[in-house]
């Protein structure tokens, strides 16, 4: 670990220029899910605690550089003041004057809510210019944005080499629960990745055989390598050029023994909708006008058994057509018996995600997982062995 905690830092008296994602979905002006506001309360609680003053940096959806008053931070002043159990001030910029003014005189106590840093064209650009007038703002640089930790931007990566440097709680998490999976994890090791594409994850896919012991295969994926073993799929959604690509895949799972686990027996309709018609079939009975929807139970039993030998699990994607019903069922079944394993402490389990996210609390297995990480590119990005900027920004 060569980043630095809020729990190393001498935060009293200090203005803490704390990056944070707040990126959250607002319908009328009302934020419908807080969620990420909830995530980062520890954080700006520990700073006041600490005696020091927290001053947030965020961005709001893709203003291009522009001003644009639906996406300013301003509205979000409620229902942080409710999150902190604070007062929350607003400055209407991330640099210049007025934010210098408006940190300056921040009172202990208090939060500084900056407003949107993407109105600053130069802020993706990683200007460093804008990173420069950001850290005028404050005296020591804490990170709690792991979701947008994979792109180097002023506020992520520019602005954390111009101060003393640490991770917020939430990003202290995200990256103890990652290393714990994939940095120095006990072994066995499971990851089970589903979804429609082939191609959106072939790094994610390469770098997972050279690193785990098993490798489950789900979803529309799973489709594109039956395919290339031979099987006929009918109608089913895959990616039939990437055929060539799932062999090579399989190939190099072989000669690095990773063991990859695909269905062993299938869930087939005629139609994508809820409650249609289905039969449960064995893998080479798929009928010419069928789709794949999920993966039976007997290949549940299969993932099953190899979770119960696991140590460490690590999920991104469903097994199946989970939005419908009844196509959630081998996502559910293997997410509850992970539930269970981590449970009774036999496992260590981290997901991460949107469908992922939402695959898992649907089926009721995601308050029992070790850790379920938000972050979406982010996270995809550290599973593919990438360097994250924000992170090794922090290491410096």
């Amino acid at each position: 670990m060569g980043w630095k905690t809020l729990d190393e830092m001498d935060l009293s008296g200090k203005r803490v220029l704390t990056r944070v994602d707040i990126n959250v979905p607002i319908v009328d002006g009302v934020v419908t899910d807080a969620t990420r506001i909830r995530r980062i309360a520890p954080t700006v609680k520990h700073i006041l605690e600490a005696g020091g003053r927290p001053v947030l940096l965020a961005h709001f959806g893709r203003p291009g550089g522009e001003r644009r008053a639906n996406l300013s931070l301003e509205q979000l002043v409620p229902t942080l003041e409710r999150a902190f159990e604070a007062p929350v001030a607003f400055a209407a910029d991330c640099v210049g004057t007025e934010a210098e003014l408006a940190a300056e005189t921040l009172q202990p106590g208090q939060v500084l809510l900056l407003e949107n840093t993407r109105f600053h064209a130069g802020e993706t650009k990683n200007d460093a210019d804008l990173a420069a007038g950001m850290a005028k703002l404050g005296d020591v640089y804490c990170n709690d944005a792991f979701s947008a930790a994979h792109r180097a931007h002023s506020s992520t990566e520019g602005l954390a080499r111009l101060l003393p440097a640490c991770a917020g709680r939430l990003m202290q998490a995200e990256l103890e629960a990652l290393e714990s999976a994939l940095g120095k994890p006990n072994r066995p090791v499971t990851a089970v990745v589903g979804g429609a594409k082939v191609s959106t994850k072939l790094e994610l896919l390469s770098n997972l055989i050279e690193k785990v012991d098993n490798l489950v295969i789900g979803g529309g994926m799973a489709n594109t390598f039956l395919a290339a073993k031979g099987y006929d799929i009918g109608v089913s959604l895959a990616e039939r050029l990437m055929v060539d690509t799932a062999n090579e895949i399989m190939a190099k799972a072989e000669s690095t023994g990773c063991n990859i686990l695909l269905p062993t027996d299938i869930v087939v309709a005629r139609k994508f909708e809820a409650h249609a018609d289905h039969e449960i079939l064995p893998l080479d009975a798929c009928p010419d006008d069928a789709m794949i929807l999920d993966a039976g139970p007997a290949s549940v039993e299969a993932i099953a058994a190899v979770l119960s030998e696991s140590k460490t699990l690590i999920w991104n994607g469903p097994l199946g057509a989970f939005e419908i019903e009844p196509f959630d069922a081998a996502t559910n079944a293997a997410a509850l018996k992970a539930a269970a394993l981590t449970r009774s402490g036999q496992l260590v389990s981290v997901a991460g995600g949107g469908d992922t996210v939402s695959a898992l609390n649907a089926s009721g297995a995601a308050g029992d997982f070790s850790y379920i990480s938000t972050a979406g590119g982010a996270f995809l990005e550290w599973m593919e062995g990438k360097v994250l900027p924000g992170v090794a920004a922090l290491e410096q």
